[in-house]
């Protein structure tokens, strides 16, 4: 969204807090400004506060390339407090200087041309946009194109929400009228008609449908390739045997590929979180993912988006949740009580957050709990085998190990670990934990023990014994969002 910003506009305000100074999506912020060519305006805010610093925040900026006037640069610096409304004056001032100084100009005449800034479904107004206009002046009754949508201006609305009727070059406006609703950052373009509205959006789909053919044509063309590569080399290799023999090997050979019997067949064990994303605006949406396409855990646990949109939660989401057994998760929208019961009797997990990282801590908590639990070791305490000797139960002969405890403490009821050096000899249970001649259940540190195994094992004086429970832990995925 910044990027776009950068290059739609033609003077960046650099908004810097005169007491947290520089931080990432300041740095993020200058990248786009440089990128775009894009001459900057600074504005050091809060600087009522009594930990303000501008001085530092400026000389913090000289690392980026941003150099101010005051240090020989052609960077102009306001110290502003947006809150009590300090030197906002001086800021225009300084905006209005830079733009007659660069003669910033432009065509109030012609054909009317601008840049989608956001896109949302208004519940009264239909699809709007807000747009800036860059050339010419928007009138009710335009008909624009902006990708593959099209409109007839019904209405147009400024920043305050009031009605306008007509927006010239740098005016921000809310558009009403579309037929479909554009994504943010198209170009919208005035044309002379609707009949050649139609047409050029009928043009780019058919262009977008045939570059999107052209790709999987040579994907296919690709795959076929490997194919007859593959053959060939497989032919090859039996081309001295005969008939007979060379059936015999190819059957051999492709033999795990025969399909099982119905009964055989099963299903995939990978696990998967169908999810579907809804947003207030075409931004939103697109900014939430972006950050799932970032998503690299999917030998974890697989990430479908199987639907996104722009508005309220709807009967169609719940159905499509429902068909894929997903989680419907919606980003500064609403669902209505019709909804909410629908989406609760169906089971559908439906989820609205107004912060965009809860959001995504609250969809990795979800991934999480797909995941199965791991088996994590605890050891409990340690022994050395001090001495072996035989006792007679019964008519039967039992190796007894004379241990003393090391670390911890042995209990009867957990599990045992016999290792000689680095090598694991046996794991397994005792069947008998005594101390002096009574039967426990516990031994503590310092303590000696006789203990028996069971199973059979050739156990030797400074042999280790370690006793150790299993602990069922939560897994967590290993994507990083960046936050």
């Amino acid at each position: 969204m910044r990027a776009r910003g950068a290059l739609v506009t033609d003077i960046v305000i650099l908004v810097v807090a005169a007491d947290d100074g520089v931080m990432k999506q300041t740095v993020e912020s200058i990248q786009h400004a440089k990128t775009a060519k894009v001459p900057i305006i600074l504005a050091v805010n809060k600087c009522d506060k009594p930990q303000a610093d501008p001085q530092r925040v400026k000389e913090e900026l000289l690392a980026h390339d941003v150099v101010c006037e005051e240090f020989g640069g052609d960077v102009q610096a306001i110290h502003v407090s947006a809150l009590k409304g300090d030197n906002l004056m001086e800021l225009a001032e300084a905006t209005v200087t830079l733009a007659e100084v660069l003669e910033l100009r432009a065509d109030p005449v012609g054909q009317v041309e601008g840049t989608v800034i956001e896109s949302r479904t208004d519940k009264g107004k239909g699809p709007v946009t807000t747009a800036i206009i860059q050339r010419g002046t928007l009138r009710k009754g335009c008909t624009l194109v902006a990708g593959k949508a099209w409109a007839k201006v019904r209405f147009l609305f400024d920043e305050n929400g009031q009605s306008v009727n007509e927006a010239g070059p740098s005016v921000a406006v809310e558009i009403v009228g579309w037929k479909e609703l554009p994504s943010a950052g198209e170009e919208i373009v005035e044309v002379e008609s609707e009949q050649r509205a139609r047409e050029v959006v009928e043009w780019r789909i058919y262009a977008e449908e045939q570059e999107k053919l052209k790709g999987e044509q040579q994907a296919i063309e690709a795959k076929q390739r490997q194919h007859q590569e593959s053959y060939k080399r497989e032919r090859e290799g039996l081309a001295h045997l005969s008939w007979r023999q060379r059936k015999s090997a190819l059957y051999r050979a492709n033999k795990h590929r025969i399909a099982h019997r119905p009964s055989e067949r099963h299903e995939s064990a990978e696990l998967s979180l169908p999810v579907v994303i809804k947003g207030d605006v075409d931004g939103s949406v697109e900014a939430i993912l972006n950050i799932l396409e970032s998503y690299d855990a999917d030998q974890q646990c697989q990430m479908d988006i199987v639907h996104f949109g722009v508005g309220d939660v709807s009967e169609n989401d719940i159905n499509l949740a429902e068909t894929f057994s997903g989680t419907i998760y919606g980003f500064n929208v609403g669902a209505n009580k019709s909804i909410q019961q629908m989406a609760a009797k169906k089971g559908i997990p439906l989820k609205l957050h107004k912060v965009i990282y809860k959001l995504i801590d609250d969809l990795k908590e979800e991934v999480n709990s797909k995941l199965p639990p791991a088996v994590e070791e605890n050891v409990v305490g340690e022994a050395s085998v001090l001495a072996m000797f035989e006792v007679t139960v019964g008519k039967k002969k039992v190796l007894v190990a004379g241990c003393r405890v090391q670390k911890g403490q042995l209990d009867k009821r957990m599990k045992f670990r016999l290792t000689r050096g680095r090598d694991v000899l046996w794991e397994g249970s005792l069947t008998t934990l005594k101390h002096h001649k009574d039967d426990v259940q516990m031994v503590k540190t310092g303590m000696e023990c006789g203990l028996s195994l069971d199973k059979d094992i050739d156990i030797m004086a400074g042999d280790e014994i370690v006793c150790f429970e299993e602990i069922e832990v939560q897994q967590k995925i290993t994507w990083d969002p960046g936050f």
